[in-house]
This record gives C-alpha cells, sequence and structure tokens, in this order.
C-alpha cells in the first residue's frame, strides 16, 4: 500500500524544527552536514493501518520516525503475528545484513517519517565516522530491547508481563516527552497481546485485575499510573 501523502522539501530547512533532531540518527551531525543531509531525504506521511515496509522486501529506504507510532512484527508459518516492538519518534528502521526488511511496519494512527534512498544514504555515512557511530549505538539499543523482549515472552505470568510492559513503555515516553503518571497506549489490546505472547482475553482480564487493585487508572487513550512501586514490584517478580 502507498502512503496516502507524500510531502517532499528538498530546498527546504525542515530539520531546523525537528522535534525529535537530538534522538535522531542525524543528531551527530554539525549545520553543514546537516544541511546536506536533509536534501537526501523526504517527508512522507502515512494514515491509520498503512504499511511502511513489508517483511522480506528488498530494502530500497531507511526511515527516521518523526511523529506517531509504528507497530513492527513478523508473520509466523501459522498465520499468527507476532509483534516485536513498537517504534517512536527518533527511532531509525530499515538498516540490516541481509539485504531484505526483516520485520513488517505499519503506522498506529497518523505517522510521518523521514525517507532516505538506501544508496545515497549508504555514500553519505561512507566518511562520516560520528554518524557511523550514533548508527552503531541504535543499532545496540535495538539488540538490547530485542533481549529484553526474548526474557519478557519467557517464563512469566501475565501480570509480570503487563507490568513489565507498562514501565519500559513509560520509560520510552519519558525519554521523549518527560515525566508523567498518563501512560498513552496508541496501541490497541490485541497489539500488546502480540507483543507480550498472551491472549487479548488475558490482556483484558490483567488490566482489569490491576484497575481493580489500585495499581492502575484505565482512562481514554491509556492508563493513568497509580502505583509505580507496585508495578516495579509486579515486573521484578
Amino acid at each position: 500500500m502507498k502512503p496516502s501523502v507524500v510531502t517532499s522539501e528538498p530546498n527546504g530547512h525542515y530539520c531546523d524544527d525537528c522535534a525529535v533532531r537530538g534522538a535522531a540518527v542525524c543528531s551527530s551531525l554539525d549545520a553543514a552536514e546537516l544541511r546536506e543531509f536533509e536534501h537526501l531525504g523526504r517527508r512522507v506521511h502515512f494514515d491509520s493501518g498503512e504499511t511502511v515496509f513489508s517483511e522480506e522486501d528488498i530494502t530500497t529506504s531507511f526511515y527516521n520516525v518523526l511523529e506517531g507510532v509504528m507497530r513492527l512484527y513478523k508473520l509466523l508459518p501459522d498465520g499468527r503475528r507476532q509483534i516485536v516492538g513498537f517504534a517512536l519518534p527518533g527511532d531509525f528502521l530499515g538498516m540490516n545484513l541481509s539485504g531484505r526488511h526483516n520485520f513488517s511496519a505499519d503506522a498506529i494512527g497518523a505517522v510521518n517519517v523521514c525517507q532516505f534512498p538506501k544508496g545515497p544514504f549508504g555514500r553519505f555515512i561512507e566518511d562520516r565516522p560520528q554518524l557511523l557511530r550514533r548508527i552503531n549505538e541504535l543499532a545496540i539499543r535495538e539488540l538490547s530491547q530485542a533481549r529484553d523482549h526474548m526474557v519478557l515472552l519467557g517464563r512469566r505470568s501475565a501480570d509480570e508481563k503487563v507490568a513489565t510492559f507498562l514501565l519500559g513503555w513509560r520509560e520510552r515516553l519519558v525519554a521523549l516527552k518527560g515525566p508523567s503518571d498518563m501512560v498513552a497506549l496508541p496501541m490497541s489490546r490485541q497489539d500488546i497481546a502480540d507483543y507480550l505472547g498472551l491472549t487479548i482475553e488475558t490482556v483484558s482480564r490483567t488490566f482489569t485485575k490491576l484497575e481493580r487493585l489500585g495499581v492502575i487508572e484505565i482512562i481514554h487513550g491509556g492508563i493513568s499510573l497509580l502505583d509505580p512501586a507496585r508495578v516495579e514490584a509486579m515486573a521484578a517478580a
């Protein structure tokens, strides 16, 4: 599926007002390099549910998330979906050794990205070791998140899985927007279930249980964390 809206600004200076530049792959570039860098990419908009790229497609572009949230997933041989992560603003997607995408990505709500063609981007980074170091930092962070996810899918109870997910997601949101007791959950309960290796019924029951215990309050668009210490204790069990 093609993106519904494409906005290119080849002669603009949209990097100047990029809200996620400090957390993004381009944070290591100086002003002159940034001017050159922004001419490599274009801003692309995806509506909710649209596919950004699909598993096993040949990699032709890289993506820097500017706004919104994306679900990253693989389809299992029996047709089930395993969500492997959620991408937030500042995340950089598409780099891999195989030359093909390792997972699919689609938009949860409206998403804006900077899209960079693979060839020109590769040539740009060749003589910029600071950019290569930044890419390596992001790759190491992605590997760490993947290891944490493998542990999460292991022999843990539903309560422990949900608590760990809420704390991890809250930590990522805090890094972007600052501290808040409100944890926005743009993904569906089914998305959370597919991420945690649970059924949607189990996830819904666990949320209801946590609310009944006074640990969280379910609100429109997310949850309010009423007792963070108790959630941390559950996640550490």
